[in-house]
This record gives C-alpha cells, structure tokens and sequence, in this order.
C-alpha cells in the first residue's frame, strides 16, 4: 500500500519527489544541534540526503562538530545505497546519549560527500534545528530524517508504512 501525498504548499518540498535511489547534496542551509547548553554541532556547510518518503537526513562536517564530545560506540550497520556505517555516541558533561550519530568513513562513490560527517538523530538532543527552526524527528524510532515545515509529507515510519 502506497499513501496519498500531502500535496505541497508554497515553498515546501514533497517526500514523494523525492528520488529513489536516494541522493546527497550539499547544503549552505544552518543546522545546529544543542544539549543540556552546550553546542553539539553548528554549520552551514552540512549535506543532506534524500530518499522518497523520507525527510532530509542532516550530515555534518567533523569540523563543525563540538571537539570531543563525539566518541566511538560499538556497532554499525550497512545501507544498501551508502555503504557500512559506525556509531557514535555524545557525552555532554556527564550524559551520554549513546549511538545517537553514524556516518560513513568510506562511503559508496554515489556518497562521497558524506566521508566522515556525522548525522545524528534528533530526538534524543534538547534541540536540532534548520535555519533556527526546531526539526521533528522523523516517526518510528530507525530513521534520522528531520522533518521541517518546509517539507510535506506523509513520513516513512508511521504506523503501516513498513512496506512503502
């Protein structure tokens, strides 16, 4: 089952144009995360994929990532379309959010962009934000996408979209 798109209003992107395979473009947009204070990750040199249905995944330069709150974690995991990717975890004083960032130390030649950036999932941060507006993170807990109000929907991960 396919979902009806949220057709687009003046100034948004749909999901559903969106292409698949996915794509990485580069970004001058400002994308900025903080925690407990502290800011995590400040750029506007970011890269964003995108892939049908999903919102924009934000992958940050290493550069523009706050040095050393950014530390290994166990684990990883392999994307069809960029390749195996590792962990990371985010300590902020004495919190540590563990594997809330991944990123692609030798990306597939498609993503080349994205060697060594860092993505993180919005939710477990006090705040992700795109052009100083808060994101929502992308529904169902796996995916890292940022939802906008620039872009329009439906969202993969909500309930029955496993199959889209």
């Amino acid at each position: 089952m396919h979902p009806v798109p949220t057709p687009p209003r003046p100034g948004q992107e749909s999901v559903w144009d969106y292409p698949r395979p996915p794509i990485a473009e580069r970004s001058a947009r400002h994308v900025r995360i903080v925690h407990h204070g502290v800011v995590v990750a400040d750029t506007h040199r970011a890269v964003r994929t995108l892939e049908t249905s999903h919102p924009p995944t934000w992958y940050i330069p290493p550069d523009d990532i706050a040095p050393g709150l950014l530390h290994a974690a166990s684990g990883g995991s392999f994307c069809e379309w960029k390749g195996h990717a590792r962990y990371h975890d985010v300590v902020v004083g004495d919190v540590r959010l563990a594997a809330v960032g991944w990123s692609y130390p030798a990306p597939t030649p498609g993503f080349a962009a994205l060697r060594d950036h860092v993505a993180f999932y919005a939710a477990p941060f006090d705040g992700c934000f795109v052009d100083g507006e808060r994101v929502v993170p992308q529904p169902g807990g796996f995916y890292g996408g940022w939802i906008t109000s620039d872009v329009a929907g439906p969202f993969k991960g909500i309930a029955g979209s496993r199959f889209w």
